[in-house]
């Protein structure tokens, strides 16, 4: 059945409210859970439902992305299997940049001409969710749909960061409101007894969708409407047979360093909302690297990816993540650590000792808290991050602060006694 899907994974914009960490990077190639990324989700899903033909279109920062893409996803010469970057580029029909997700798809028509589908799968790189694609597909078939839509059932306080939709008996989508304030209560539409008992009786946007192929060809060059959320979907609705993929699991939006940084900790958790260590395993780049040595450190709820050398004398609560370097005495709660993509060298050492410098990683007698530790960063000895009265929002530099959560920049160098 998803031999005739093709599936194309939507880069995202600037990501400017995952700023610092879209800085260098997109936000599909942002590091998660220590040793992923975060498009290794949607791709992983594809796989893990049949899907082996998938585009990735980027546009912003897309250098890591692609090198990750390049370096991970490698199928059989025979296999018809791809996964494929698809970069904005200049073309006789299009001479600028992505102008909303209905474009960007627009604009890349036609690669998807050349193959043989009956299906486009529409996802996005920065969401965090488990969900079995060959099961939407068939739902779809089964409803003769023109497009089909997941929605996952959110309370009433959620309703306004979302595009509601309202279905009837058969699931079948009859109005969208996008983002509703005020005065949505004859949104709500029937869920499941689980659902109802939780109070969650409004279907949101996933920013799934399941396009029959004429069709999407036909919308995309009948105008030129940038996005799908907005504009195409909601016109749809009125002539077309949309129907509503009810998900229950775990599903986040991973846009703001609040949420990212909640979905990181919550991997943590003794029976977590999303599944590492489920048969659906996130496929990711293969690293030849040694196990993870620890020595002398108390660990409570800890994920320590591999290749790291600990000897911290306590970790609670938190994801350290490939190459982590951590000194003596120091102790870390409630931090996502990203970890490094290369190991110093004893000579590199040594320099940065004699010199008075700190080396990569975390250094000794360090004390941090509430913070996401980006890639190849420099943190001296006694460096104490966090740890005293609420910090103000702002940018401050090699660090950032958001609702509480430090954030510090990637390659920063956090002097030996820096107090943060």
């Amino acid at each position: 059945m998803t031999s005739n899907v093709i599936c194309i994974v939507l880069g995202g914009g600037q990501g400017s409210r995952l700023s610092p960490l879209t800085a260098s990077r997109s936000k599909p190639a942002v590091p998660i859970a220590g040793k992923y990324r975060l498009v290794d989700i949607p791709i992983s899903n594809c796989l893990h439902s049949g899907i082996t033909r998938i585009y990735v279109l980027t546009q912003f920062n897309s250098a890591s992305l692609n090198k990750h893409i390049k370096n991970t996803y490698h199928f059989s010469s025979f296999s018809e299997a791809f996964v494929d970057i698809l970069a904005a580029e200049q073309t006789p029909m299009s001479g600028g940049w992505y102008q909303g997700t209905a474009d960007a798809v627009r604009q890349s028509l036609h690669h998807l001409a050349v193959h043989d589908f009956d299906y486009v799968l529409i996802l996005s790189g920065d969401q965090l969710y488990q969900m079995d694609f060959e099961d939407m597909i068939s739902k779809h078939i089964e409803a003769q749909a023109d497009i089909s839509i997941a929605t996952i059932p959110v309370h009433a306080n959620d309703v306004p960061g979302f595009g509601i939709l309202k279905t009837d008996e058969q699931s079948i989508i009859t109005k969208f409101v996008e983002k509703p304030k005020t005065n949505f209560e004859p949104l709500a539409s029937e869920v499941s007894e689980e659902m109802q008992a939780q109070g969650r009786i409004y279907l949101a946007s996933m920013g799934i969708y399941l396009f029959n192929r004429k069709l999407l060809f036909d919308l995309l060059q009948g105008n030129d409407h940038p996005d799908f959320g907005k504009e195409i979907i909601p016109q749809a609705i009125v002539d077309k047979k949309v129907y509503s993929y009810q998900y229950e699991g775990y599903w986040t939006d991973i846009g703001t360093i609040p949420s990212f940084f909640d979905a990181n900790l919550g991997l943590t958790d003794d029976i977590p909302q999303f599944n590492l260590f489920d048969k659906n395993y996130i496929f990711t780049r293969a690293r030849m690297l040694p196990p993870s040595k620890v020595s002398g450190t108390h660990l409570d709820k800890v994920i320590i990816a591999d290749g790291c050398i600990v000897n911290a004398s306590h970790i609670k609560r938190s994801v350290i993540g490939i190459r982590t370097r951590i000194g003596f005495e120091t102790s870390i709660e409630n931090c996502y650590v990203m970890g490094s993509d290369n190991y110093q060298t004893l000579e590199q050492i040594d320099e940065s000792v004699a010199n008075g410098t700190p080396i990569m990683g975390i250094g000794d007698r360090c004390k941090i808290k509430n913070a996401i530790i980006d890639k190849n960063t420099f943190i001296g000895n006694d460096v104490c991050i966090n740890c005293g009265p609420p910090l103000a929002n702002g940018d401050y530099g090699d660090y950032t602060v958001q609702d509480g959560i430090v954030v510090i920049k990637k390659r920063a160098v956090i002097p030996h006694g820096t107090v943060i």
